[in-house]
């Protein structure tokens, strides 16, 4: 179950590279390359959301079918912390599905913005040659 908190972690820090990368300035010869790659990747990445929809639905299940320890005679210590423990987890994995999914709302819409650019700029310097 761990592999596929390992892949959706991956996911979003390659994600997050990829913003970074394309926002940066002066990479402008870079910039074309960064460009065809993140929109070849954007497809791929586009599995993201229903994998994350997927594991938000484990998270869901996994809390609805956690037996409770709201009472303080009803579980022991141990299954306490175990329940405290598995709360902390759904939390942190849902946080990582949240940035996910928002790391790649995030590189489609910069992408879409820098192409839009790009092509401006290609206008504009058409334009000039013609003047």
């Amino acid at each position: 179950m761990a592999l596929e908190w390992v892949v959706l972690s991956y996911a979003a820090a390659a994600e997050s590279i990829m913003v970074i990368l394309l926002t940066m300035p002066g990479l402008d010869g870079l910039r074309k390359g960064l460009i065809a790659v993140t929109r070849n990747l954007l497809k791929p990445f586009l599995s993201i959301v229903p994998f994350s929809l997927f594991l938000l639905m484990d998270i869901y299940w996994k809390y609805e079918t956690m037996p409770s320890c709201e009472d303080a005679d009803s579980c022991t210590p141990s299954e306490h912390l175990r329940h405290q423990k598995s709360m902390m987890k759904s939390q942190r994995n849902a946080l990582l599905i949240a940035a996910a999914l928002v790391f790649y709302w995030i590189l489609f819409s910069v992408t879409n913005l820098v192409v839009k650019i790009e092509q401006i700029n290609q206008r504009i310097e058409r334009i000039k040659k013609k003047d």
